[in-house]
């Protein structure tokens, strides 16, 4: 059985990993997620995100914008819901630290381009969930096993700042 500390090392390495996150700011009215790609370093926020000046995302963040950023790994066994503060970030030192081939295609001016925004998410809580459909869980519905009872260990609620 998981650890409420297992699943949280487990959700940092699969962002690493695997990087696409729905994100989007929370209590805006008619906001929407956007896929994003998250950019982390070790096992613990902030979450980076390059964007632009131009998108809707960029324009509506404030100093102290709340946010939610929603993840499912590639092989949908882990899914998360992050809540956390966000804000615009440009630290020319990240931007030079993260600068990849992926995200310099995006911006025509390079690292100098007039419409680059750094987005940083500081996470502050967020609830996890493993993947509880299995051929396990299956068998145990066969047998009478309530599914739910050994499920309730394969979701945490935990503090990430």
């Amino acid at each position: 059985m998981p650890t409420p500390e297992d699943l949280t090392r487990e959700l940092w390495k699969a962002v690493k990993s695997d990087r696409t996150t729905m994100l989007g700011l929370a209590g805006v009215d008619e906001a929407h997620t956007r896929p994003m790609t998250a950019l982390t370093e070790g096992d613990h926020g902030p979450i980076w995100f390059f964007s632009s000046t131009q998108t809707e995302l960029v324009q509506q963040v404030r100093q102290d914008s709340r946010a939610v950023a929603t993840f499912a790994d590639k092989g949908h066994k882990l899914f998360a819901c992050i809540h956390g503060r966000l804000v615009l970030d440009n630290d020319r030192a990240v931007i030079e630290r993260l600068w990849n081939p992926f995200i310099a295609a995006w911006y025509e001016g390079g690292k100098e381009d007039p419409t680059l925004a750094l987005l940083r998410f500081d996470p502050e809580e967020a609830q996890i969930w493993r993947d509880g459909s299995s051929l396990m869980a299956g068998i145990k519905a066969i047998l009478g096993v309530d599914p739910k009872q050994s499920y309730r260990d394969n979701v945490a609620e935990v503090r990430l700042s």
